[in-house]
């Protein structure tokens, strides 16, 4: 069995995986992942889709895997609580904290405050849905609950991140690939204006409820609660329609209004954000397959610590797998 890394010891960036099923937590830390995040199978986790995510028998079992292949374990419980339901995270909390998880990604602020009283050795991370951009707001998790990293909105510049890192209240994790995110984070409104659900507190964008898809002539349109968010000509593969990421009419041309899929690639300033004090590197995709942490480019020996060719030959795997 291979030694465990023990948090606050890395002396490099760590890199941090997504895992929407075990299937692909195996496959990113055998890809030599530092870290891989994942979530139940329920509405505590911002990426509720139907076919993804642990019980809490998968969770254990995935727990026990990675750790004994010296990666750790991030459970997501990154959607905020419904009112009068509270009992739903609180067992959440209890279930990932039982099978040893190395830290809860959290954004609640009652569940926060809960998870620290009722476990107090366990670590708790603020998740990027708590919108927490500014030094006296991080101070504010830090010194009233304890949290020990933040997971810093997509939209900041890296000046911005190395202000917030300079101030040396926490870790400081941030996205490296994925969607650069045009809401303020954890304020997403345009797939509750279209559903009439909040991603937010459901913990999924674009129900899958909501979803259709219908064939009008040699097209196939892809909809959102009668919305079409896009169309994709014979032999195209169809992705799932979220609306961020659709592509529309706009001034003659149709294009990505708001943000492409792949709107956010930090290949070309990892040294930037090294340098900045970021401690840890995050990519998005829980709803990818496992071949998106595995892919070849994604590959990299433990120990690493994910900087130089590291994250550069995970994004770029990630990149080429996304594309796909």
């Amino acid at each position: 069995m291979t030694s465990r890394t023990i948090y606050g010891t890395q002396k490099t960036m760590e890199l941090i995986c997504p895992a929407g099923t075990p299937s692909a937590l195996r496959a990113a830390v055998e890809a030599g992942s530092d870290a891989v995040y994942c979530g139940f199978r329920n509405e505590t986790n911002a990426r509720n889709f139907p076919g993804l995510n642990f019980d809490d028998e998968e969770l254990r079992e995935g727990v026990a895997y990675a750790h004994s292949r010296a990666a750790k374990v991030l459970v997501a419980l990154n959607t905020f609580a419904r009112a009068g339901n509270f009992g739903i995270w609180q067992r959440a909390a209890e279930q990932a904290v039982s099978a040893g998880a190395d830290a809860l990604i959290v954004a609640d602020l009652g569940l926060i405050d809960w998870a620290r009283k009722a476990f107090p050795e366990q670590r708790i991370h603020l998740s990027v849905q708590a919108a927490a951009a500014t030094v006296p707001a991080i101070r504010f998790y830090v010194e009233h609950f304890g949290v020990r990293r933040v997971v810093l909105p997509r939209v900041l510049t890296v000046d911005e991140i190395a202000a917030i890192a300079a101030d040396g209240a926490c870790e400081i994790e941030v996205f490296a690939f994925g969607g650069l995110c045009v809401m303020a984070e954890g304020r997403c409104l345009l797939s509750s204006y279209a559903t009439g659900e909040s991603p937010n507190m459901n913990g999924v964008c674009s129900p899958a409820a909501h979803v259709a898809y219908a064939q009008e002539g040699t097209d196939l349109a892809a909809r959102l609660n009668g919305f079409t968010i896009d169309r994709y000509p014979d032999g195209q593969p169809a992705a799932y329609p979220t609306l961020c990421k659709g592509r529309f009419s706009c001034g003659g041309k149709t294009m990505h209004v708001f943000e492409e899929p792949t709107s956010l690639n930090t290949i070309e300033i990892l040294p930037a954000l090294q340098r900045a004090g970021v401690s840890a590197l995050k990519i998005e995709g829980r709803q990818r397959g496992k071949a998106y942490p595995d892919s070849d480019g994604a590959r990299l020996p433990r120990g690493v610590g994910c900087f130089a060719f590291g994250a550069a030959n995970a994004i770029a795997g990630a990149v080429s797998i996304y594309r796909r």
